[in-house]
């Protein structure tokens, strides 16, 4: 599957325009964003978006989820900036994959401004739980008693435990490319393993 980028900023735009909200940052997750993505990899595309004052004054609110497509090729969603600044105060990892994701379709002015409150927000403790929870379940779905696992699914649960192993090395935001997560290897004697 193979969509270009423009496609994608236009769906965007679409979302916009239908919607009636204005995305303030978009990016790639999942993947094509960790650097592994296959030829079968749908585009996760996760945006965070604003509505107009008046419908955060309602007295019976909207979502604050955007689910836009989910098919074969496309998987985008977004989330409203007030639900996004709720879980940026509990740490919530997917934000911090989104804003460090190295695949970046719409980025406004208000992008470092985000950053600054992502670094203020971090929890190494939080994102440890969450990345080790996410080797295990993964591990246990996809790859405990299986005859046969795709191939895909070890780097799926790799790079979690990976990433818990930087943060506890480091207490930083883990890299988001696979390849660049693997430096911690270097280090380690596992790399001599692999």
């Amino acid at each position: 599957m193979n969509v270009e980028r423009q496609a994608l900023i236009d769906e965007l735009h679409m979302i916009e325009k239908d919607q009636h909200v204005k995305i303030l940052y978009a990016c790639e997750s999942g993947s094509r964003a960790w650097g592994f993505d296959s030829p079968d990899s749908d585009y996760d595309v996760r945006f965070i978006y604003v509505r107009p004052l008046k419908d955060y004054l309602r007295l019976d609110p909207l979502d604050d989820v955007i689910n836009w497509k989910l098919d074969d090729v496309l998987d985008i969603n977004g989330w409203d900036l007030k639900k996004a600044l709720v879980l940026l105060s509990k740490s919530n990892p997917s934000i911090y994959e989104w804003f460090y994701s190295p695949i970046q379709y719409i980025k406004t002015d208000d992008y470092d401004e985000f950053m600054a409150l992502l670094e203020s927000c971090f929890q190494p403790k939080k994102l440890l739980y969450h990345y080790m929870s996410m080797a295990k379940k993964t591990y246990q779905t996809h790859i405990e008693d299986k005859d046969q696992v795709v191939l895909k699914k070890y780097f799926y649960v790799l790079r979690p435990l990976l990433a818990a192993r930087w943060l506890i090395r480091y207490q930083t935001m883990p890299p988001i490319v696979f390849d660049e997560l693997c430096r911690i290897l270097d280090e380690d004697s596992i790399k001599n393993v692999l």
